[in-house]
């Protein structure tokens, strides 16, 4: 009885444990497609499929960025077998050295993963390449776009691509080794836009890597999807003209629709072509912009800072007005010279003696706008409440700090706070006198050339703006960011800026204005030259303006390092470029 129990409890666990199997080995067959992957693994291959990245255009839609066809070479270094790396390098014009190189960066990335062994090889050295594909295992060939840019001296508005580094990978999944990726200009900035999504294939291969066809008739794969196309503000036509103006000069040249922050042209000077930093000889090319003393890489519109010279007198003037301590109906007598300390003197250059605001801003009559400054400083108890005072009405130009637009780089400029002066001459031992070049735009303070644009921005509007932006629309977006479309004020009140105005239509309409061209009269230019010195070599040539007076259309910044002064270089091509603009309006 009891062997015969003992044998029933043995049968039904051998029975239970059959059971257990059976069920386990028709889940792994049947249900679970994880192992059906994995059971298949050596003869297939998953090709990620990039995405056709987003065309960019000028304000009217014309293509200023666009994409060819090309192939990237792809390795997984732990399929990569013994090959005749000769018969290799000769297929797509590399030296053996690089060969190595190369897949010796790919198994330090990863013996398991996919990277880039050749970046953009073209349509026919990919089709040579792929007819020896079976004698290299490991290797496939991946379809991509190569970036088009048909203008050649749209580099620092553009940008350009390059490799994705360690960082940006571990940042963020979408980047493999290889993987490129916008590096400045609207590339960089709007590189979420217009990388678009990756998708993915699955492919049967047989022993010799050859595609045989995709796995389950493609069942699990999944489409890229291209990048948005953006419209940019840029004028294409200003743009180049503005080039022009700049050819084999140092400086910047920034326009903006004050209507709106519209970015219509940004060049700096010298350019260089985006598509040289594209394909193959990218890396190359690289170094030697870099290495070019003149750093055409260096892009002076957003990056370069320098002081504002004169240009910083309509705003020293407005502060003024805005505090009256300034009186448009008063005149001044300039002799010539403006004592601030015993024997320490600011000089001027000859004009008419007896000047009010509008005759000052006209001469650029240094004097006058210093007196006007001690003026300022005399209304406070302290230098410091001055100061301070002085510091929240220039920060609400939007200088000394960050501009907040949609481009990669920037920067802020220097603004000295209190506590600078505080610390370097210590507390109530210093005082308007101490500073005076400030009130002639010199001394410590620094400005960039998108700042100072949007300074005269701020002036056509007569005491608002919008962040200057270089994007107008992205494709399936209702609007951009609401940061560049939400009207911002300075703190000076808006019937103040008309004596200021005045002033800077004199500029460039009375004979004896510093920016005066009687052939572009009929254009109703309002300007403000400046001249900043420069400790480092000749001065820099500088010169903001608007037009029309009324219902301004286009706002203006040049600067033109080592030129001398502002009416020589800055201010001619400044018009130049504002007669430019009106001209392309009219056709």
């Amino acid at each position: 009885m009891k062997n015969a129990l003992r044998k029933n409890v043995v049968a039904l666990f051998f029975i239970a444990v059959s059971l257990i199997f059976l069920v386990k080995l028709f889940y792994i067959q049947v249900l679970n497609e994880e192992y059906k992957f994995s059971a298949k693994n050596n003869v297939l291959r998953y090709d990620v499929l990039q995405p056709v990245r987003g065309l960019v255009f000028d304000r009217d839609s014309n293509l200023i960025v666009s994409n060819q066809p090309a192939f990237d070479i792809i390795v997984v270094p732990r399929e990569v077998t013994k090959i005749d790396t000769t018969v290799f390098c000769n297929s797509i014009n590399i030296q053996k050295v690089d060969f190595i190189e190369k897949l010796n960066s790919a198994i330090e990335y990863s013996k398991y993963r996919e990277s880039i062994f050749e970046k953009q090889i073209d349509a026919i050295t990919a089709a040579n390449f792929r007819e020896k594909l079976y004698q290299f295992p490991g290797f496939y060939l991946r379809k991509v776009t190569k970036r088009i840019y048909p203008h050649k001296n749209l580099g620092h508005l553009i940008g350009f691509m390059g490799e994705v580094n360690s960082k940006k990978m571990k940042e963020d999944d979408f980047y493999i080794k290889g993987d490129l990726l916008g590096v400045s200009g609207i590339e960089a900035s709007y590189e979420n836009k217009l990388r678009g999504e990756k998708g993915m294939s699955i492919r049967l291969v047989d022993v010799h890597n050859r595609t045989q066809g995709k796995f389950n008739n493609g069942e699990y794969d999944t489409l890229a999807i291209r990048g948005k196309n953006l419209i940019s503000t840029i004028d294409i036509e200003l743009q180049k003209y503005g080039n022009q103006l700049l050819y084999d000069k140092l400086g910047s040249i920034v326009a903006i629709n004050p209507k709106n922050g519209e970015i219509l042209s940004l060049v700096s000077s010298p350019n260089f072509d985006p598509e040289k930093l594209s394909g193959k000889n990218r890396s190359k090319n690289y170094k030697k912009l870099i290495n070019n003393r003149t750093k055409p890489m260096f892009n002076r519109a957003l990056l370069g800072e320098y002081p504002p010279g004169s240009t910083f007198k309509v705003i020293n003037s407005l502060i003024c007005l805005q505090e009256k301590t300034l009186n448009v109906n008063n005149f001044y007598n300039c002799d010539g010279k403006y004592f601030f300390e015993k024997d320490r003197s600011v000089k001027c250059h000859k004009h008419t003696s007896k000047v009010n605001l509008s005759d000052a801003i006209k001469y650029s009559c240094n004097p006058f706008f210093c007196e006007n400054f001690e003026k300022y400083f005399n209304k406070f108890d302290t230098s410091e409440k001055a100061y301070k005072n002085w510091f929240a009405h220039v920060t609400s130009f939007g200088i000394g700090d960050w501009m907040n637009n949609d481009f990669f780089s920037g920067r802020k400029g220097l603004l000295p706070k209190a506590d600078y002066y505080n610390n370097y001459y210590g507390e109530n031992n210093w005082n308007s006198s101490t500073i005076i070049s400030m009130s002639i735009g010199q001394g410590e303070l620094l400005i960039t050339p998108i700042q100072l644009a949007n300074v005269s921005a701020i002036i056509a509007n007569r005491g608002f703006f919008y962040t200057p932006h270089i994007i107008k629309t992205i494709e399936n977006e209702l609007s951009i960011d609401s940061n560049f479309t939400n009207k911002k004020f300075c703190s000076v009140n808006k019937e103040h800026f008309k004596y200021v105005i005045e002033g800077m239509f004199d500029v460039v309409n009375s004979k004896n204005g510093t920016a005066y061209n009687a052939e572009i009269a009929r254009f109703n230019i309002c300007g403000k030259t400046g001249t900043a010195q420069n400790p480092h070599g000749d001065d820099h040539s500088i010169y903001i303006a608007f037009a029309p007076k009324n219902n301004p259309e286009i706002a203006i910044a040049v600067f033109i390092e080592n030129a001398g002064w502002g009416s020589k270089w800055a201010a001619p091509i400044g018009n130049n470029l504002i007669q430019k603009y009106f001209e392309l309006k009219d056709k």
